[in-house]
């Protein structure tokens, strides 16, 4: 069994030259440490430093030099459109108010399938159409190459006032 102990990042190494494959949903990229099987049948140890957001074309460096090309599986999603530009940021927006995974497309957007995100998307006055396809999904803002998914969480504390009534950004980072 070979060892994955490094990422190489989409855009970094040629997928063509992949060794082998593997196919994960989007909650199964956000790992560690785990046992993988490829599509080939090689069961493969994800071993990293710490848990990382794989995205659809990394690559899997393993301690052979071989690498494994990582491809989002299909999931149940809503692809969301809007009649305008204004319409679909004014949805992005309550979108990322409730912390929701999201794809973003340039004229649509992907979010895991939600009947109540639907009908939220509707009464805004645009449509969430149900489909089944990869879902990679943005990363966070203070995530390194924009893979992570999860808060961050300072380490620090804000040595300045802000002065004018803000008081935190509300949402119980504690």
């Amino acid at each position: 069994m070979q060892r994955a102990y490094r990422i190489a990042r989409a855009g970094d190494f040629d997928p063509l030259i992949a060794d082998d494959r593997i196919v994960l949903d989007q909650d199964r990229r956000h790992r560690r440490r785990i046992m993988l099987e490829t599509l080939k049948g090689h069961q493969i140890l994800l071993d990293l430093p710490e848990a990382t957001q794989l995205r659809h074309g990394d690559g899997l460096v393993l301690t052979n030099g071989q690498t494994v090309l990582v491809e989002a599986a299909d999931e149940d999603l809503h692809e969301i459109t809007a009649p305008t530009l204004a319409g679909l940021v004014r949805i992005a927006w309550h979108l990322g108010n409730r912390h929701l995974p999201t794809q973003l497309m340039g004229d649509r957007l992907r979010i895991r399938a939600d009947h109540v995100i639907a009908v939220m998307v509707q009464g805004l006055g645009g449509t969430a159409a149900a489909i089944r396809a990869p879902f990679d999904p943005e990363g966070g803002a203070y995530s390194e190459a924009g893979g992570d998914h999860g808060h961050h969480h300072h380490e620090h504390e804000h040595a300045h006032e802000h002065g004018h009534g803000h008081h935190g950004h509300g949402h119980g980072h504690d």
